[in-house]
């Protein structure tokens, strides 16, 4: 099994992910550049936080239109495995590839702090060695993460089991407190609906070893792997 890690300019969490899939789940893995085309060696893309073009005009929108997104939207297409990580989680929406929009955080201001997510399904890739209804800490780290969708989009998500995390506290109460950005449904990460392309604004590459005081991220890529 082999990692692509996409890399656009002002990616800045690129390195951290290339370093736990190599060094701490002992992955084979590349960059993937944002002119590069080619990706037929890769089973499973990652694309990293960061602001990638610097967020001109909207957040991920620049790097949805570059060659690399064109092969990366033609490798989902054909069932592989694709993984948003925050400002990646905005480029798939850009890209079309997941449903929805990530909007300024309702505050107003950049978040970067712990939250805790409730696991709503482990029927897919990214959860399976997790239980429905547990709970995970992970840090989040952005200006533009609260997920919107209108309405009958957000029924057709919950039919669909595309839902996979909500912002909950501690005992997995999903209220308004719980909710860090103001995203619709308490909303952290979902996946389209053939449950091949995933986006979350937490980041589990920042709490996948003892040494940071968290591996709670952990469970997502040995779910991943397996």
């Amino acid at each position: 099994m082999k990692f692509g890690v996409c890399v656009f300019p002002g990616s800045n969490c690129d390195y951290d992910t290339y370093y736990v899939i190599r060094d701490v789940l002992e992955r084979d893995v590349r960059f993937i550049y944002h002119n590069e085309t080619n990706i037929k060696d890769i089973d499973i893309l990652i694309l990293p936080g960061g602001f990638s073009f610097g967020d001109y005009i909207r957040p991920g929108l620049l790097a949805s239109k570059t060659a690399l997104m064109y092969a990366v939207i033609d490798f989902a297409q054909k069932g592989g495995i694709v993984l948003g990580i925050c400002n990646g989680f905005q480029i798939l929406t850009e890209a079309g590839l997941l449903p929805g929009a990530l909007l300024p955080n309702i505050n107003g201001r950049f978040i970067c702090k712990d939250v805790f997510l409730r696991i709503e399904t482990n029927s897919r890739i990214l959860t399976n060695k997790l239980k429905r209804g547990e709970v995970l800490r992970l840090p989040i780290a952005h200006h533009d993460g609260r997920y919107y969708v209108d309405d009958k989009t957000l029924k057709e998500m919950e039919e669909n089991d595309q839902i996979i995390f909500r912002y909950a506290d501690k005992e997995g109460n999903t209220d308004d407190e719980a909710n860090p950005n103001g995203s619709v449904s308490n909303i952290a990460g979902i996946c389209n609906k053939e449950g091949n392309v995933f986006g979350m604004m937490p980041h589990p590459e920042r709490a996948s070893e003892d040494v940071l005081g968290n591996h709670d991220g952990l469970m997502l890529w040995y779910s991943l792997i397996s």
